[in-house]
């Protein structure tokens, strides 16, 4: 590719990747209709009511697909639920509490919250990914770890337990490489509960320059 290519996917990618983050960030910039407010009031800014149905690989079909969407797959009716689930912890990241312990075959997480509603979004947001592991349908952003593991789902073995301040999973396999993918992944689920928007950005600018590099 010449280099004037490079530079005009490059900045076109970097418009498109500010349009999703704000979209994402300030979602009263979406019209009427494709709004709700945060959970009793308390958890931060209103969120979207993302209705989306990209195709594999980005491809767009709503008001978050093309870049925003990275390798989100298999949309259904449930999407817009788990995005409302991911919205509210990530702007509420700073009360949560989250603990990853590495294991040979695999990983325990701890994520929980002094605060009900939150606590309550996270037992929801790991039922849900939970549901979506054992039917192999993907819920991905930006993380090049998920679609290992949902390739390989058959290879893990999962356990919640639900506690009155959140979830505890432990994940494991006998597949080395999935062990490495499901710690990988506790990393980055780890660094979103600890930077939260912040976090995401990041994750979204990284996804994006993997792409136009390409």
């Amino acid at each position: 590719m010449k280099r004037s290519t490079k530079f005009a996917v490059g900045a076109a990618a970097a418009i498109s990747l500010g349009i999703a983050i704000a979209a994402f960030a300030q979602p009263e910039s979406v019209g009427p209709g494709m709004m709700m407010q945060g959970m009793g009031g308390s958890m931060g800014p209103p969120m979207m009511m993302h209705r989306m149905h990209p195709g594999v690989d980005g491809a767009s079909g709503g008001p978050m697909g093309g870049p925003m969407a990275g390798r989100m797959q298999h949309a259904d009716a449930s999407f817009g639920d788990d995005m409302q689930l991911v919205h509210a912890m990530l702007f509420n990241h700073d009360k949560i509490k989250r603990t990853v312990t590495n294991m040979p075959d695999g990983i325990r997480t701890v994520t929980e919250s002094e605060d009900p509603q939150v606590a309550q979004a996270i037992k929801a947001h790991v039922a849900s990914m939970e549901r979506r592991l054992g039917k192999g349908k993907e819920f991905n952003l930006f993380s090049p770890t998920i679609p290992v593991l949902f390739e390989n789902r058959d290879k893990i073995k999962t356990a919640v337990t639900t506690t009155e301040k959140g979830s505890i999973v432990t994940q494991t396999s006998s597949d080395s490489k999935v062990v490495a993918a499901l710690q990988t992944h506790a990393s980055e689920v780890s660094e979103l509960a600890r930077d939260g928007m912040v976090a995401m950005m990041r994750a979204a600018r990284a996804n994006m320059m993997s792409r136009t590099a390409r």
